[in-house]
């Protein structure tokens, strides 16, 4: 099997985490817990990007040191873990994590051992929301298109990269497909913006502008390091790039795959700016970055400076991990924004979980209780009637398997619904409680009812397996009133209870 390295963004820590980012920490999981589920060898990074101008910006509004905001702040990332059952194996905070310091130190001195910085005088219209300079032509109305505000006029000296340098390896490695960047859509978008002729870039602030706040520039105590050269480098200052730690080689340079899941906000960032520095430092580059959309509400995108920002704990508190992690992989297409209410969140809930898969579990699981008291009938080889549900259980772990590996979270949740859907369709064709009645005046074959039992406890072990990337406590409970592949079931206790909207959500 193979060894696969998988990452998220991190984000700003100038405020508490939104839905937004939520999704993308599920979306994430769902690809690590799948790739270990099939038995690859898995390391999962997250954490949060702590050195940001906005960060500094947001802890001078609240009147307290930057510090303290972003501890506070960053913490509140980290505990999503909990909620929101991700199994990420490292947490990375880049104004607190030694591994970082160190390595972005390297990574700066090595870029600049291969000839790729110096520093110019520079003016530029600059957006504080993306940490990112613009073209006017970029603006949209003169604001940022981003964040819909107008940016700030910058002129300063600051240390520059050579991006120019790399304009026609990128264009090589996106054409050849050996960066991967998916959907198409954004790797035409990339292929566009680098020929048009790529800018070298500012890669460093005045230590004045930045508030004093960031990694220094080595031997320049005058400039700290423009955020996005630090944050990017978290993907490989994690693993201990740098030092000698043998974590780096394993996990990076040996790796079957590195994966990074964006927003599209950041494609430019992760797409070109990144494998540039990479290859500047004679280093790997990441071979896949899935960008996905945004989450909006009534049209607009989430997010804190907007104001429409949703805590996704309370939505959880509201309507449980499983709701909300199943709302995020199969209701967000794979392209084109996601409009979200609670209604909607609901409305999923019920009819895929409850309705559909916590009804066949319920019904299978009583009926083996009440028909064989609870002991599990063996399975028939050959079950003509049960064909179509076998193809649905047969078909799920490749169409499971070509979904995800397009990324596409929406296809492979719909390939579980469809179990569900011919488990049940099975029920009504069988009509078990029928059966069993007919059964004690000797209508049918004794071992016909057993093979109906066999055949349903057989789909509702499949879907729990199928479930485990997707919604991993949700798959245990099944798994356990299934018997967790012994011969006898549990008592039967609803998996998914019936969700109900509050009025003031509707």
């Amino acid at each position: 099997m193979s060894r696969r390295y998988i990452t998220t963004a991190i984000p700003y820590v100038n405020s508490k985490p939104h839905l937004g980012f939520a999704m993308e920490l599920v979306q994430t999981d769902v690809m690590a817990r799948h790739w270990r589920h099939r038995g690859h060898e898995v390391r999962f990074l997250t954490g949060t990007d702590d050195n940001s101008l906005k960060n500094a910006l947001a802890a001078e509004a609240e009147g307290i040191p930057t510090s303290e905001l972003v501890n506070r702040n960053a913490q509140t990332f980290y505990q999503l873990r909990e909620p929101l059952h991700i199994s990420f194996d490292d947490f990375i905070r880049t104004s607190a994590d030694q591994r970082h310091f160190g390595g972005v130190d390297c990574l700066w001195r090595v870029a600049a051992k291969s000839g790729d910085l110096y520093r110019k005088f520079y003016e530029g219209l600059y957006c504080v929301g993306c940490e990112q300079f613009y073209n006017e032509n970029e603006l949209v109305d003169g604001l940022c298109p981003e964040h819909l505000t107008p940016p700030e006029p910058v002129s300063e000296e600051n240390w520059f990269f050579k991006l120019s340098k790399y304009e026609r390896q990128l264009l090589e490695l996106i054409e050849s497909g050996k960066l991967r960047i998916e959907p198409k859509s954004r790797r035409n978008e990339m292929l566009g913006f680098i020929r048009q002729g790529l800018e070298d870039f500012s890669v460093s602030r005045s230590t004045e502008r930045a508030r004093g706040w960031g990694i220094d520039v080595p031997d320049d105590p005058s400039q700290v390091i423009y955020v996005w050269f630090d944050a990017l480098a978290n993907y490989i200052t994690a693993l201990g790039y740098g030092t000698d730690d043998e974590t780096y080689r394993h996990w990076w340079i040996d790796a079957d795959s590195r994966t990074h899941m964006i927003g599209k906000g950041i494609t430019r960032f992760h797409a070109v700016y990144w494998p540039a520095m990479l290859m500047s430092a004679g280093a790997p580059l990441p071979d896949t970055i899935f960008v996905h959309d945004y989450l909006t509400v009534e049209g607009r995108k989430l997010g804190k400076s907007l104001g429409n920002a949703i805590d996704p704990v309370s939505i959880v508190e509201q309507f449980g991990t499983d709701a909300l992690r199943w709302w995020l992989v199969r209701d967000v297409p794979r392209v084109g924004d996601a409009d979200f209410t609670p209604a909607r969140l609901v409305a999923r809930a019920n009819e895929d979980l409850a309705n559909n898969i916590g009804n066949l579990v319920n019904r299978t699981v009583s009926m083996i209780r009440k028909y064989r008291d609870g002991r599990i009938p063996a399975l028939a080889e050959d079950n003509p009637l049960a064909a179509d549900v076998r193809a649905a259980r047969s078909g799920a772990t490749a169409a499971i398997d070509q979904a995800l590996d397009a990324f596409d979270f929406r296809r492979a949740a719909e390939a579980i619904v469809h179990i569900g859907d011919e488990g049940n369709r099975y029920v009504q064709a069988t009509k078990p409680w029928v059966m069993a009645k007919q059964e004690k005046v000797g209508e049918i074959q004794p071992d016909a009812l057993d093979h109906v039992l066999a055949e349903l406890l057989a789909t509702c072990r499949d879907l729990a397996d199928q479930l485990v990337p997707f919604l991993p406590d949700a798959a245990r409970r099944i798994a356990e009133q299934c018997g967790n592949g012994g011969d006898t079931v549990a008592a039967p206790e609803p998996v998914f209870p019936r969700l109900e909207l509050a009025t003031a959500d509707a």
